[in-house]
C-alpha cells in the first residue's frame, strides 16, 4: 500500500477497543486522510514541511493544549486519527488515493494537494463521492471557477492574489518596466500564474511588452538552455512562479551566471526555499509567499504560538506549505466542532461539516481567513510582498521592504472571475 499511516491515539488500550467496536472507534475517533508530497522534487521544501506542520498541530490538539478557541481536546473531544498519503504520482493515482481513503480508511475528511493539476482532478471525484474534501494549497483559480461544490472547499486563496499583489508591488516601489521574461511551468499553475501576471501588468504597465515566454516541464531540473535564452533577451523584470526542487535548481543554476543582477526578478511563491537555499538566494529578489506567511507573517499571540512551536520542533522556522496547513486544519476544526454542537454533541457527517465550514470565517496565524468566493468555498486573505536580503548576524535570508495587500486589493470579487476581474482592470480593488 502506498497509503502511510501515523495514528496518535492514546495509548494500546485505546487502540483494542477502536479495533475490537468499530463503532466505538467511529463514535471517539476522527479520521483525516491529509495529502502532500512526501516524494520527488516538490516533498523537501514543500510537502513535509506541511505534513511537520500538520503534525505538530494535531498532536497540540490532540493534548488539548492549542490556544482559545482551539483549545478543546481533539476535534470537539475526538481523538484525532490522521493517514498520510503521498501526493506523488501524477493525478490519476491521486484519484485513486482518494478513493481508498474514503471507501477503504472510512476517513472523516480529506485535507491535501499541493499540485494544480492533482486539485483538478480529485475535487470532482470527491464530489462524485459526497465526501468532504478540504484543499489547502493549488493554486489555480480555476477549481471553483468553472464548477461549484457542495462538499469540496479551499481554504487559502489562489494564485491570483500572488501575482496581482506581485505587480502592485512593482508598481508601488516605481520600478521601471519596460520588457518582461517569463519562466513558468507548463500545467495549469504555471499557465494561471503566467496569465495572472500579464494581466495584472496590463492594468498597472500597459506599456510594458512581452519577451521570452519560456514554459518548462514540472520537474524538468535543467535550466541552462532557459537561462541562456533569458539572458540573451535581457528583460526590466523576469517573472516566474516556479517551486520547490524546481526553483532551487533555477536559483542555483542562473544566480551564478548574473540573472539576477541583470534584470529584476519577481518570484510569485519562493519564500519556501529561502531556508534551503542560504547565502545561495541572491540579494534583491522580490518574491511571495502565497500568503502573509513566514517571515512576513503578522504579528500576534496565535503567530507567536505557531511560529516558536514549529520551530522548536522541527529546528527551522515555518515558511508557506505549514502555513497553509494550519489554517487549514485550524479552519476544519472549528466547523467540526460547530457541526457537533448542531448536531447534539454527536459527531457529524460529510454534509454537516461542509454545511459549517461554508461562508465562515477564522483566525489563523497569518491572520483572518474568509469564505467568501466560490459560493462561500473559497478563501480570501491579506498576503504580503518582500525582497530578499542575507543578514549575516542571524545567518539566514531575510524579507526586507516588506508591503502588505489587502484580500479585497488582489482578489476579484464574489461576482467575477479572476480573468474576467483583470480583463476589465480591476474594478472595485480596494489598495
Amino acid at each position: 500500500m502506498s497509503i502511510r499511516k501515523l495514528r496518535y491515539l492514546a495509548g494500546a488500550s485505546t487502540v483494542a477497543a477502536a479495533l475490537a467496536t468499530a463503532p466505538l472507534a467511529h463514535a471517539e475517533t476522527f479520521k483525516v486522510g491529509i495529502v502532500s508530497f512526501l516524494s520527488g522534487q516538490a516533498a523537501d521544501s514543500f510537502g513535509i514541511p506541511a505534513v511537520n506542520g500538520a503534525k505538530f498541530l494535531i498532536g497540540q490538539f490532540n493534548a488539548g493544549t492549542a490556544p482559545a478557541p482551539y483549545d478543546k481536546k481533539g476535534f470537539g473531544g475526538m481523538t484525532i486519527e490522521p493517514i498520510y498519503v503521498d501526493e506523488a504520482g501524477g493525478a490519476t493515482k491521486q484519484v485513486q488515493e482518494l478513493r481508498n481513503l474514503y471507501d477503504r480508511e472510512q476517513v472523516d475528511a480529506v485535507v491535501g494537494y499541493v499540485s494544480s493539476g492533482d486539485c483538478l482532478a480529485v475535487a470532482p471525484a470527491a464530489e462524485e463521492m459526497k465526501r468532504f474534501l478540504l484543499l489547502y494549497d493549488c493554486g489555480t483559480p480555476r477549481v471553483f471557477e468553472e464548477r461549484s461544490y457542495e462538499y469540496v472547499f479551499r481554504t487559502a486563496s489562489h494564485a491570483t492574489m500572488d501575482n496581482v499583489s506581485l505587480a502592485h508591488y512593482l508598481k508601488k516601489h516605481q520600478v521601471k518596466v519596460d520588457t518582461i521574461n517569463f519562466i513558468n511551468q507548463d500545467y495549469a499553475w504555471g499557465h494561471d500564474s503566467l496569465k495572472d501576471f500579464q494581466l495584472a501588468m496590463k492594468v498597472l504597465y500597459p506599456d510594458a511588452t512581452t519577451g521570452e515566454d519560456l514554459r518548462p516541464k514540472f520537474g524538468a531540473g535543467q535550466y541552462g538552455t532557459e537561462i541562456s535564452a533569458l539572458l540573451s533577451k535581457s528583460a526590466s523584470v523576469t517573472h516566474s512562479s516556479l517551486w520547490g526542487g524546481d526553483l532551487q535548481a533555477f536559483i542555483l543554476q542562473s544566480a551564478p551566471r548574473g540573472l539576477m543582477k541583470r534584470s529584476q526578478v519577481v518570484l510569485s511563491a519562493a519564500d519556501h526555499v529561502l531556508p534551503g537555499l542560504g547565502k545561495k538566494m541572491p540579494d534583491g529578489v522580490i518574491l511571495g509567499a502565497r500568503g502573509a506567511y513566514g517571515l512576513m507573517s503578522p504579528e500576534s499571540a496565535l503567530n507567536d504560538w505557531w511560529f516558536e512551536g514549529y520551530e522548536k520542533a522541527n529546528g527551522v522556522y515555518p515558511v508557506q506549505a505549514p502555513y497553509r496547513m494550519a489554517q487549514a486544519l485550524l479552519g476544519l476544526k472549528l466547523a467540526v466542532e460547530k457541526a457537533m454542537a448542531a448536531n447534539g454533541g454527536k459527531k457529524p457527517n460529510h454534509e454537516q461539516i461542509a454545511a459549517a465550514l461554508k461562508g465562515s470565517e477564522w483566525e489563523s496565524p497569518a491572520g483572518k481567513i474568509r469564505m467568501v468566493l466560490g459560493d462561500g468555498h473559497q478563501a480570501i486573505q491579506d498576503t504580503a510582498i518582500g525582497k530578499t536580503k542575507w543578514n549575516a548576524e542571524k545567518n539566514r535570508v531575510d524579507l526586507v521592504e516588506i508591503e502588505r495587500f489587502p484580500a479585497e486589493c488582489v482578489m476579484p470579487p464574489a461576482n467575477m472571475h479572476s480573468e474576467e476581474w483583470l480583463k476589465a482592470g480591476m474594478p472595485g480593488a480596494k489598495c
